[in-house]
C-alpha cells in the first residue's frame, strides 16, 4: 500500500484506535469514524497525534472516497455502512489482517469458542519465561496494529475471535490454534452455525507446509470439518485429545500430558497444572506444543506451566467465607464455557447465571446440573428461558436483577462445603457494560462480605 492511500477507520476502540496509529505511522491519510461516542482515553489518543476523526455517526461524505476500511469487530457484518462500502467495491478488511500487512513477524494465532485467551496468556508466558521479544495481543489486551506501531516485536501471540478473523485474506500464522468451536456468537451470523465454523478456520486457509495447525482431536465441529477440506489444510497438523492416544500431537496418559512434535517427546505432569478441569489440560498441551515448536526445554515448558495463576474472570477463586467458596467465572459468556466450570468444581453449587441470551441450548448442561447445583440464582432482565429449562430440576430457583442481591442470595442457600460460582453462559450487556465489569461487581461484592 502506498503513502498516498486513505484508510477509513470504521471503529474507535483498541482495534481502530491502534489501525489509525499503525496507518500515520505507514503515512497514510486516515479518518476515524464511529456510529458511538468516544471513550475519553480513545479520544484523546486520536487527538494527541492529529488524526481526524468523528462520533455519533458514520459520515459517507467523508468514508466513500476511501482506498480501503479497516472494520473493528464490534461492527456488525450486516451494518449500513459496510453495506455501502461493499456496493461500492471498497475493500474492507480487519485489523488484524491489516496490521499484517506491515511485518515480518513471527505471528502464533489462537481462536476457538473457549480457551483461547486462557491459552493465549499460557503461550505468551512460555515464551516470554524465555524472550522479551515477544508481545500478546488480538482480542486480549492491546490490538495488534497498536503494539506493532508503537512497539515492534519479532513474535507475536494473538487471540482472534471469529468477528477478527471475518475479514481476513492474506493473515498467515505460522502456527495457528483452534481450540474448540461450540455454537456461540449466532446472532451475528444468522443463526448459521456453519458460517461461525467458517469464520473459525480462516485461522489456518493461508498456511502452507511450512506451518503448523494445532487443534482439538475430541472436538466433533472440527474433525467433521477437517473430513469435509481435507486438501484445503496445508500445514501440519498437531492434534491434542484426553481422550485419545495420538502417535503426533499430545494426549492425555493417566497423571501425564504426553506431547510428541518434530520427533520430540515430552512428558509433563498433569500436576504441573494449577488451573482446574481437562479443558485447562488441553490449553496446557495447546500452549506446551508451541513451546516446543520454538525448541524451549521441557523443564522450562513445565515450570512455566506450573507459574501460571490463569486468567481474571476466568475460574478466579475469590474468597472462602465460612468454609463456601467464591469463583468468578464471568468470562463464560456460552453454554460450553459454563459446562466447563461445572464439570471443573467438585463442591456441591450455588450457581449465578443469566443475562443477554445468545440463542443458547442449554440441554447439554443438564446432567452437570442434576449431579452438582443444589440452587440457581438468575441474574438478568429476563431469565425465562432458565427458569423454562431447569425449574423442574433445581429447587430453589431465584431472579435477582443486581449483583448485591445475586451473593446475598448466594449467601443464604449455601451451606459449608459448597461453591458459589458466578459462570453466567450468557453476555452481560443488560446489567452491566461488559463481563470484566460484571466480574468485578462480584468479586467487590463477595469482599465486602462481613
Amino acid at each position: 500500500m502506498s503513502s498516498s492511500k486513505y484508510i477509513v477507520i470504521l471503529g474507535a476502540q483498541e482495534s481502530g484506535v491502534g489501525a489509525a496509529l499503525l496507518a500515520r505511522q505507514m503515512g497514510q491519510r486516515v479518518f476515524v469514524s464511529d456510529h458511538a461516542a468516544l471513550q475519553p482515553h480513545y479520544e484523546k489518543v486520536l487527538k494527541h497525534y492529529g488524526i481526524a476523526y468523528e462520533s455519533g455517526q458514520h459520515s459517507w461524505e467523508r468514508i466513500k472516497d476511501a482506498d480501503l476500511a479497516v472494520k473493528s469487530p464490534g461492527i456488525p457484518n450486516d451494518a449500513d455502512v459496510l453495506k455501502r462500502l461493499q456496493a461500492e467495491n471498497i475493500p474492507v478488511v480487519s485489523e488484524i489482517e491489516y496490521a499484517f500487512k506491515y511485518t515480518q513477524a513471527e505471528i502464533v494465532a489462537i481462536t476457538g469458542t473457549n480457551g483461547k485467551t486462557t491459552t493465549a496468556a499460557l503461550t505468551h508466558k512460555i515464551l516470554a519465561d524465555q524472550s522479551h521479544d515477544v508481545a500478546l495481543a488480538g482480542n486480549i489486551g492491546d490490538s495488534f496494529a497498536g503494539r506493532l506501531a508503537e512497539n515492534p516485536q519479532s513474535l507475536y501471540v494473538l487471540e482472534v475471535s471469529s468477528f477478527q478473523l471475518d475479514h481476513v485474506k492474506d493473515f498467515r500464522p505460522h502456527v495457528a490454534v483452534i481450540t474448540n468451536i461450540t455454537p456461540d456468537h449466532l446472532d451475528r451470523y444468522g443463526e448459521d452455525f456453519s458460517a461461525y465454523v467458517d469464520a473459525k478456520f480462516r485461522i489456518c486457509m493461508n498456511q502452507t507446509e511450512k506451518d503448523y495447525f494445532i487443534y482439538d482431536a475430541d472436538c466433533e465441529v472440527i474433525q467433521q470439518r477437517l473430513a469435509a477440506s481435507v486438501d484445503e489444510i496445508r500445514a501440519t497438523r498437531l492434534p491434542f485429545s484426553v481422550k485419545k492416544k495420538l502417535a503426533q500431537g499430545a494426549y492425555l496418559e493417566k497423571d501425564k500430558m504426553i506431547m510428541n512434535v518434530s520427533d520430540q517427546t515430552i512428558e509433563i505432569p498433569t500436576s504441573s497444572v494449577p488451573v482446574e478441569g481437562l479443558h485447562n489440560l488441553k490449553n496446557a498441551m495447546a500452549a506446551g506444543m508451541i513451546g516446543m515448536l520454538k525448541s524451549i526445554h521441557k523443564d522450562a515448558i513445565r515450570q512455566s506451566i506450573e507459574g501460571f495463576t490463569g486468567i481474571p474472570h476466568r475460574m478466579q477463586v475469590i474468597e472462602e467465607f465460612s468454609g463456601v467458596r467464591f469463583i468468578n467465572d464471568s468470562k463464560a459468556t456460552n453454554v460450553n464455557a459454563t459446562y466447563f466450570a461445572l464439570e471443573s468444581v467438585k463442591r456441591p453449587i450455588i450457581w449465578i447465571a443469566g443475562g443477554v441470551d445468545k440463542g443458547n441450548d442449554y440441554s447439554a448442561l443438564m446432567p452437570l446440573v442434576r449431579e452438582k447445583v443444589k440452587a440457581i440464582i438468575c441474574l438478568g432482565e429476563d431469565n425465562q428461558k432458565l427458569l423454562d429449562t431447569f425449574s423442574r430440576v433445581v429447587d430453589p430457583m431465584v431472579e435477582v436483577h443486581s449483583m448485591s442481591d445475586a451473593v446475598a442470595q448466594a449467601m443464604l442457600q449455601a451451606e459449608r462445603g459448597d461453591t458459589v460460582l458466578l459462570s453466567p453462559a450468557c453476555a452481560s450487556f443488560d446489567l452491566f457494560k461488559n463481563y470484566e465489569h460484571r466480574g468485578l461487581e462480584f468479586i467487590q461484592t463477595v469482599k465486602a462480605i462481613d
